[in-house]
């Protein structure tokens, strides 16, 4: 789990500089569609019985809005920083949720905890031999037709694409970005992209059925650069 050093010092400097301006201040567009999908309608009366995992919840940016929902909420991460202003976050909303440090290839949770973990912009510093045991973990610690939810970087992004003077890990997986015309770019930790396909058959293999599977374009730069993110919704089988 070495692998993981470089990721926890770049999210620390990150979070001492700039605080809660590290990241958006929001929840993810598509975690509110999921959410819509699935949740919303649930009577208030019983959201506290279904719970809710975020791996790499950062500084809670999405962990507050399921809290504020009445969803019993936990959140881990393994920048201490990050829990730091997590919790700094849940009090801004005055919300409620368990978080703890822990690393997202070993969660210290029981098996069949949680009905739903989500992976916002998390897991994608896993590379591919690295994911495939945080996916085992996630499949773990997920209750019966439990749900998965994934929005991660594909590799139709011109990030992956023109990805000149940086070497690959493995097929999937970038040691940073270092071009500086690339969104992302001083992210320098291992930086993964998926193609939906391959991330359907991946989770498949690890005994989920893929219920919703889009892709995601956006443009940066005044639309010099394409950056395409996966959006996955399983349940364990």
């Amino acid at each position: 789990m070495n692998n993981t050093k470089s990721t926890k010092d770049w999210y620390e400097n990150s979070y001492k500089g700039e605080g809660l301006n590290a990241q958006r201040f929001y929840p993810n567009n598509e975690l509110l569609r999921f959410m819509g999908r699935n949740y919303f309608d649930v009577p208030l009366s019983i959201r506290k019985d279904i719970n809710f995992l975020d791996i790499g919840c950062g500084s809670c940016s999405n962990l507050w809005m399921i809290g504020s929902e009445g969803f019993d909420s936990h959140g881990v991460d393994i920048s201490p920083k990050a829990i730091d202003l997590g919790h700094k976050m849940l009090d801004y909303w005055g919300v409620n949720a368990e978080l703890k440090v822990s690393n997202m290839m070993d969660l210290s949770y029981p098996s069949q905890k949680f009905n739903v973990v989500i992976d916002v912009l998390s897991s994608y510093c896993l590379n591919e031999a690295d994911f495939k045991i945080c996916l085992s973990e996630i499949s773990r610690v997920l209750k019966k037709n439990g749900r998965f939810f994934s929005y991660t970087p594909g590799k139709k992004s011109d990030a992956f694409l023109n990805h000149k003077h940086a070497n690959l890990i493995d097929s999937s997986t970038l040691p940073g970005i270092i071009r500086k015309d690339s969104p992302f770019y001083g992210n320098n930790f291992p930086f993964r992209f998926i193609h939906p396909l391959e991330y359907r058959d991946l989770l498949e293999e690890c005994g989920f059925r893929v219920e919703y599977l889009e892709t995601v374009k956006m443009s940066y730069f005044n639309q010099k650069e394409e950056f395409e993110y996966v959006v996955v919704e399983a349940v364990v089988k």
